[in-house]
């Protein structure tokens, strides 16, 4: 029985998901269902920096004061329900030339491409959106190796690890540094 269930869950994870059915939006105020089964979520959280959302009155506000007014944060939606998001953090000044991508989509979804997908979606409208930044950038924690994937997958490519380079959650962790170049990137 054991290895029946653990053959389904291999086959399971090896579908990648209909790309037409993936899109990017600005979040809504009627997300916050969807959002707190996903940010409500420690497996999810765990590895970004928000806290686990706890309530629909949290998500709601988070929503309103965090999403919407952000530069650039995207919901990643399947059938336009809400299952994760991306987000860009666009530098400024003399740091103008760069943008820090980050991401995270609920569990159920992982190992079905969405990830990859929803970057890859994500890179021309950066580009696009934001003509000083030239190059995209994102850090993964050197234990996430599902994340690493999604940007190598993504075009990204590893520029190296950096070591004890901040706190997450109150440990100090290594981050691997991914870039990807807009000469790099074929829009």
């Amino acid at each position: 029985k054991l290895q029946l269930l653990l053959l389904r869950d291999l086959l399971y994870w090896k579908i990648d998901m209909d790309s037409s059915r993936i899109s990017l939006r600005p979040f809504k105020l009627t997300d916050v269902d969807d959002m707190m089964l996903w940010a409500g979520d420690d497996r999810v959280t765990r590895t970004i920096r928000w806290k686990t959302l706890t309530s629909k009155e949290e998500a709601l506000t988070f929503i309103k004061e965090v999403c919407i007014p952000h530069p650039w944060r995207r919901s990643i939606c399947i059938d336009d329900r809400s299952i994760g998001f991306v987000s860009v953090f666009p530098g400024s000044g003399d740091d103008r030339s760069r943008g820090d991508i980050g991401y995270a989509i609920a569990v159920e979804y992982w190992g079905q491409g969405i990830a990859t997908n929803a970057i890859k979606m994500t890179i021309p409208q950066v580009y696009n959106d934001f003509p000083e930044i030239v190059r995209l950038q994102a850090l993964a924690d050197v234990e996430n190796k599902a994340s690493q994937r999604v940007l190598e997958k993504a075009g990204f490519i590893k520029e190296g690890i950096l070591r004890k380079y901040g706190y997450h959650k109150g440990k100090i962790v290594d981050l691997v540094m991914y870039s990807l170049l807009s000469t790099e990137f074929d829009m």
